[in-house]
């Protein structure tokens, strides 16, 4: 299956990216098919040649979510853009429970008195330790 994606260019530390169409499990430094443009993220620049990329994607080319938001950018694409990066699980169950359940009036909280501590806590406190010899046997 092919994808469109971006293969690593640049020195140590200055990485840019080559747009370019490839097999979807081809090593990042693999050879590809057909190269569509570059980016640079540094810089935030980029070229992308916008005919021959939708030409690969209705061949059947899948972009990766980088490359997508890169041709929304652009305005290659029409569509919404990809969140790229994991939402943390916990934040994701409270946005999808919060919008479901609606805006909720806190619920009153009824303070407890403080019981008093069990006879054998008080019991226990009162017994000396015993030495370290006799635990050890």
């Amino acid at each position: 299956m092919l994808a469109i994606k971006l293969k690593r260019v640049g020195k140590k530390h200055q990485g840019s990216f080559r747009i370019v169409v490839a097999e979807k499990r081809s090593a990042m430094k693999g050879s590809f098919t057909d190269d569509l443009g570059w980016w640079n993220p540094r810089t935030d620049k980029y070229d992308v040649e916008k005919e021959r990329a939708l030409e690969w994607i209705k061949k059947g080319a899948q972009p990766t979510p980088t490359v997508h938001n890169l041709l929304v950018t652009a305005g290659a694409l029409k569509d919404k853009k990809i969140p790229v990066h994991k939402v943390p699980k916990k934040a994701a169950e409270e946005a999808a429970a919060s919008p479901a359940e609606g805006p909720k009036a806190p619920a009153p909280v009824a303070e407890k008195p403080a019981e008093p501590a069990p006879a054998s806590a008080e019991a226990a406190a009162d017994k000396p330790e015993a030495p370290a010899d006799a635990q050890a046997n």
